[in-house]
């Protein structure tokens, strides 16, 4: 029999070394009482997980919290978890035994309730040095990219992290707190830091998307809190509210051939047919409320294109919160107007305008800012976007603030956002609103009022700068674009590139050639001859500048009438100037611009309250007018003669500047293969056998007559097409023989 083996024995190993349990890293109680009012300027540095002997110290803000745990992954898939203690006023603290960070969750709960959530605390900063660097030189071109707030995904060993990093331009400030949705609107949980001395404030919250709504409590240096919006949000709430919103846009653009084409385009020699609207009275639906970006997606696009307009220009859309400031005010600059949808909306609004072949232009107002509490005013509790300096800061004219342009961080804000604009949503230019109130120190100020620059005169320096840098910038990043300046003096330069000290703008709208073209309109034909000069001024200075010749909303307003109501005598002769106008005025050298509603011979001057008067459509002769701007844009993109030479006095020569008798006006334009002749008559009576100079002896067809029984006129015409014979006559080589009918518009065009 075997014996059974003894059972095996083994010597006991030596006890483990004893591993000293790591201790809490020790803060101040008045670190943490800044802490816990939102008083302290590094929160992360408190907050968060901190290496320290051997442990992880992880400190955590919950003031109504009645526990808090902190959980992470161990090495065999299992959860670890160590209780914290609370330390100070809603501050919450305990050691994580692991020498590094883990990836970790923190377990709060209030009474019986847990939530688990992801710990601001523990991210890096979104900024990098570079990025603060730039924005204290003032040259982040791309400055939305990095402020404001912006969604991030990050991988985990918990899974991904989806988030948004809030960031804030607010030097001045002692603290800031975001105060949202996903705190009840309670700022004390989430302090911000502040990053160096850069005057940027940052934290990335995870587990917060677009649609939250925000704003940034900021304490200023005088030791009040105030509320504000985000100067650089993507999107904002339907006024009559006022916070901010997080966006994530997730458009894919269909406009790949415009843009192609576009960079390759010079916009000075190309054919623009400018239709200026505000969107939200072009048309309304019938309980007053404004259509959606999508809505207006499906008909301005087809209206504008079948009209042959090349560009709209849209009055402001960027969030204001007065509908009855057009957008002129403008609260947030980087957020398209939430009563109109979401950022993605507009996106699909341009996006269709430019598949229909059709340019975008946005009214751009960086002059002066609106004065509600919330928004830029004294952001920081200083004068931080505003200039400290009442002569220079305050516009009484408009009551607003006015942009502190000698500051570079306030010019980088503004350039920014006309890239912003450009770049993001596709827009093909930039009307500058307001350019002669940003050019002078003395605008709208009366002696003592104001105080001359460095040299003794009254040119705002630091304003020219920024036009200089804006126009400069935009034009190197986005190639084909262009910008306008609403200029209404006689500044030398607008539109010279700033290499040759100019403001270098695109174009500048001539407001003398409208002022004095309207108010010739307004006289009756038989009081015109004596003021003929005032059709015939614009031609003296039409050179200087690179021009668009407007006729804007700020013509049909506050008493002005409509362009219809201008033109003097009955009804048959309104209808006939008007359209005897519009045919000058497209063959009028420059670029021409027409505010919504004149296309259709609008009666009643514009509101913005309610919709154009589209029953007037219901009227032959108002359908006469929009037939008649449809045929002029087709023959004006259709002839070379009419857009290729704008810049160019070569491209123009009067035929009779002079004709004051019979007001009369005859001019060639000259470009491509086929002059076009232009015969006005702005006389109640026909001019029967009236002689005019031809460039050249042979066919000319008769393109256009704005009395054609088409758009409602008598109907005397040439019957298509005229012949002229050599024989100078008007300084021309050659001459013709014409039917000029009663206030109208007749273009001959060399038939090839």
């Amino acid at each position: 029999m075997t014996p059974k083996k003894s059972p095996r024995t083994t010597t006991p190993a030596a006890p483990a070394p004893s591993r000293r349990t790591p201790t809490l890293l020790p803060v101040s109680v008045g670190e943490l009482h800044q802490v816990a009012h939102g008083e302290h300027g590094n929160p992360h540095g408190v907050l968060g997980p901190h290496p320290h002997d051997g442990g992880v110290t992880v400190r955590v803000l919950r003031p109504l919290a009645s526990r808090v745990v902190v959980r992470w992954q161990g090495e065999a898939g299992s959860t670890s978890e160590v209780e914290l203690t609370h330390e100070h006023e809603g501050i919450w603290s305990g050691v994580v035994p692991l020498p590094d960070v883990p990836d970790y969750r923190v377990a709060v709960s209030y009474g019986p309730d847990e939530h688990v959530v992801d710990d601001p605390y523990r991210f890096l900063p979104t900024l990098g040095e570079l990025d603060l660097h730039l924005i204290n030189e003032g040259r982040h071109e791309l400055l939305w990219t990095v402020l404001g707030a912006r969604v991030h995904h990050y991988p985990g060993a918990l899974g991904p992290v989806a988030g948004t990093s809030f960031a804030v331009w607010a030097p001045s400030a002692r603290a800031i707190r975001i105060k949202a949705d996903f705190n009840s609107w309670d700022g004390r949980e989430h302090p911000m830091r502040q990053l160096g001395t850069s005057g940027v404030w940052e934290l990335f919250v995870p587990d917060v998307g677009a649609g939250t709504a925000y704003k940034f409590a900021i304490l200023g240096p005088d030791g009040q809190w105030r509320e504000k919006a985000d100067p650089m949000a993507y999107w904002a709430e339907k006024p009559a509210d006022t916070a901010s919103k997080v966006f994530e846009s997730s458009y894919t653009w269909g406009d790949d051939a415009w843009l192609e084409a576009r960079a390759t385009r010079e916009p000075v020699a190309s054919p623009m047919s400018i239709y200026e609207l505000h969107l939200g009275s072009w048309k309304k639906h019938p309980d007053g409320r404004y259509w959606s970006w999508a809505e207006l997606a499906e008909d301005l696009p087809e209206y504008v294109a079948g009209l042959g307009f090349t560009h709209v220009e849209l009055m402001p859309v960027m969030q204001h919160p007065f509908g009855g400031s057009w957008g002129y005010h403008v609260t947030s600059y980087f957020a398209p107007d939430a009563r109109f949808g979401d950022p993605d909306g507009f996106r699909l609004l341009v996006d269709r305008l430019h598949q229909a072949g059709v340019g975008v232009i946005l009214d751009w107002v960086p002059g002066h800012f609106a004065t509600d509490e919330w928004a830029l005013a004294r952001f920081d509790g200083t004068p931080l976007y505003e200039d400290p300096n009442p002569q220079r800061g305050w516009h009484k004219e408009w009551g607003s603030h006015i942009f502190n342009f000698g500051r570079r961080e306030v010019r980088n804000f503004l350039y920014a956002n006309a890239l912003y604009w450009l770049e993001e949503f596709h827009a093909d230019g930039l009307r500058v609103d307001g350019v002669a109130s940003m050019l002078y120190l003395d605008y709208a100020r009366e002696e003592g009022e104001w105080t001359p620059n460095i040299h003794g005169g009254h040119e705002n320096l630091e304003a020219v700068q920024f036009l200089q840098e804006m126009n400069a910038t935009v034009y190197k990043r986005v190639p084909g674009i262009t910008t306008i300046a609403e200029e209404s003096t006689s500044w030398p330069g607008v539109t010279k590139p700033t290499a040759h000290d100019g403001l270098g703008f695109g174009f500048k709208w001539n407001m003398g050639w409208m002022h004095d073209s309207l108010d010739y309109m307004a006289h009756e034909p038989v009081h015109r001859a004596y003021h003929h000069g005032e059709m015939t001024f614009s031609l003296v200075y039409a050179w200087s500048e690179n021009f668009v010749l407007p006729i804007s909303h700020d013509e049909v307003v506050h008493g002005k009438g409509s362009l219809l109501r201008k033109m003097p005598g009955d009804r048959w002769q309104q209808l006939a100037s008007l359209r005897a106008y519009l045919g000058f005025m497209w063959a009028h050298p420059g670029k021409q611009l027409l505010f919504m509603g004149a296309e259709l011979g609008q009666e009643s001057e514009w509101a913005e309250s309610r919709e154009l008067d589209w029953w007037l459509l219901d009227h032959p002769e108002h359908r006469g007018v929009q037939s008649l701007v449809r045929d002029l844009n087709a023959a004006y993109t259709s002839t070379p003669a009419l857009w290729t030479r704008d810049h160019e006095p070569e491209g123009f020569s009067w035929i009779d500047a002079n004709d004051a008798g019979r007001n009369v006006f005859s001019f060639v334009r000259r470009g491509g293969d086929a002059d076009l002749v232009c015969v006005a008559n702005f006389a109640a009576v026909p001019h029967e056998d009236y002689r005019v100079g031809m460039p050249s002896a042979g066919e000319w067809d008769e393109v256009l007559n704005t009395d054609a029984a088409a758009y409602s006129g008598s109907g005397v015409g040439n019957l298509g097409s005229v012949t002229a014979v050599d024989g100078e006559w008007s300084g021309q080589p050659a001459h013709a023989t014409v039917v000029v009918p009663p206030l109208a518009t007749v273009w001959f065009r060399k038939r090839t």
